[in-house]
């Protein structure tokens, strides 16, 4: 095959094990052997570095190289020695727990009582610092004190505003602290209210939906947005505080989901001139299945909407480096961002990521004559273990008829999970309410496996179909976990993704960590 894929028509994931062996040119001129320090009162020189003659590498680490079953998507490779160890122990995959930090406590009684000036004499990189890893909601406090200008009444409070340029704005002192020390989690929540969680506080947008059942979410439109045709954010109410995967839970992840799948039906049903969804309520699960069967009924008969595919992600937790750059999200409180991408047209090729992976599906049918995601199916459910020993080989977390969740093959972040239809749908307009159910659990358990990992921060993606393709792709979603000793560079940006462990290992990890 010519297609850079792992997948192949036998069902069976293909990769390459390299183990390097080779001698390397000694070009160089010069020594300078000098002392290091010392070992057992020996003195510890650098001799080692500096070779008289050329270098013999052998039996040098195993590397497993596996190509991402989506071509477009590069090459996974794998330290042999650091994978050994964790198949040894995977359950040792995980973060450990964040301890708590204090400014304050580490001041005397009296010191703690000019708290607020010793905080202001610190450099701004230092407060940044004490902001995003402070657990102690008195440092807190301080810091937003410092940040932005804020008065109190009983037990609210509020910040002051100015008009600049025609506009109301909150009067901040320090942007980047405000962001920080607003966006962590142990901040009181007074100040939380005051500063980013009001409707209106951060901006005039639009609140344009609402979900109340069991949970509490808004939908704002996001205007003058990189997404010029409508961009939508479904966040957590005021009410409703959801800093952390911890306070979670199913009501909330239905609430999210269900304003992006709401959004969709009613942005295509208003193009298809059908009858719309209510307004100024939710729609109900029958009502969103009606629309759905209406909407595929009328692109069946040839009807084609000026949108025709759907564009979503979640970036999750939220991190400030003492320098001023943000390491994720925006803001630390749960939300999620949809909209739609234009049709296709003689002359505009517009961008959706799902038509890569139909990409990928064609060039498969033309090269083997088989379907692509039966055989990728296959693969998955056929998987043997990268090292060919006797432990866990299975890839899959859990399954139901709707959809599949498992650890790929080929990982591209440090503990990727994803989330796979197995009913014949690249995209929700394929999904009844039986559908969107499971996709709704199916993100819930995962998200929650990975915060029982020690996950902080991740960026979920999805991979979906145009409405009019009718090629069998499915839809997919890439959960991405940032970890701490992974943070992305010039490997990943040439779609090189480095691992230290074997993903049946992850699987493993995972479904231990599933609740």
């Amino acid at each position: 095959m010519n297609l850079h894929t792992c997948v192949r028509p036998d069902q069976q994931f293909r990769f390459h094990i390299h183990k390097p062996s080779y001698e390397v040119a000694n070009l160089r001129q010069n020594s300078e052997i000098i002392p290091l320090g010392t070992m057992n009162k020996s003195i510890v020189n650098n001799s080692q570095n500096y070779p008289d003659g050329n270098v013999q590498v052998t039996a040098s680490d195993k590397v497993y190289e596996i190509a991402n079953p989506f071509s477009f998507k590069g090459s996974t490779f794998i330290n042999g020695t650091w994978a050994d160890y964790q198949a040894k122990q995977p359950g040792t995959i995980h973060l450990p727990q964040e301890p708590d930090v204090s400014f304050a406590k580490n001041l005397s009684e009296e010191e703690q009582k000019n708290l607020h000036l010793i905080l202001n004499k610190l450099p701004d990189p230092v407060l940044l610092s004490l902001a995003t890893s402070s657990t102690d909601p008195l440092d807190l406090s301080h810091l937003a004190e410092i940040a932005c200008d804020l008065f109190h009444e009983q037990d609210k409070s509020f910040l002051h505003f100015e008009q600049t340029n025609r506009k109301r704005r909150a009067i901040i002192h320090k942007p980047h602290l405000f962001e920080a020390v607003a966006n962590n989690p142990h901040l009181p929540e007074r100040y939380k209210q005051a500063m980013v969680l009001r409707p209106g506080t951060q901006g005039n947008s639009e609140i344009i939906g609402e979900y109340t059942e069991d949970s509490h979410v808004l939908e704002y439109l996001r205007r003058n947005s990189y997404i010029p045709w409508g961009h939508y954010a479904a966040n957590m109410a005021s009410d409703t505080i959801r800093y952390s995967l911890a306070e979670l839970n199913l009501s909330d992840m239905q609430g999210l989901r269900h304003l992006y799948y709401q959004r969709t039906h009613s942005r295509l049903a208003a193009d298809l001139n059908l009858p719309p969804l209510p307004e100024k309520r939710p729609a109900t699960p029958d009502e969103l299945d009606q629309c759905q069967m209406a909407i595929s009924k009328a692109i069946k008969a040839g009807g084609k909407p000026p949108f025709d595919a759907t564009l979503w992600g979640w970036n999750y937790g939220f991190d400030f480096s003492p320098t001023g750059y943000r390491l994720n999200a925006s803001h630390q409180m749960i939300h999620q961002q949809f909209a739609m991408v234009p049709s296709q047209s003689n002359d505009y090729a517009t961008f959706c990521c799902g038509d890569l992976i139909k990409d990928c599906c064609t060039r498969y049918k033309e090269e083997t004559g088989q379907d692509f995601f039966a055989d990728y199916l296959g693969c998955i459910r056929n998987n043997r273990r990268m090292d060919g020993g006797k432990g866990e080989s299975s890839l899959i977390l859990f399954e139901d008829k709707h959809c599949l969740a498992f650890i790929p093959k080929a990982q591209t972040s440090q503990w990727e999970v994803q989330l796979m239809t197995t009913c014949n749908t690249g995209n929700i307009l394929g999904l009844n309410t039986a559908g969107r159910t499971s996709i709704d659990t199916a993100f819930y358990r995962i998200v929650k496996g990975l915060h029982n990992l020690g996950l902080k921060l991740m960026c979920t993606i999805e991979y979906s179909s145009r409405f009019t393709d009718q090629s069998g792709q499915r839809l997919i979603y890439s959960f991405l976990p940032k970890l701490p000793k992974s943070p992305g560079a010039f490997s990943e940006s040439q779609l090189r993704f480095i691992m230290g462990h074997f993903p049946e290992d992850f699987a493993t990890a995972m479904r231990n960590a599933l609740d």
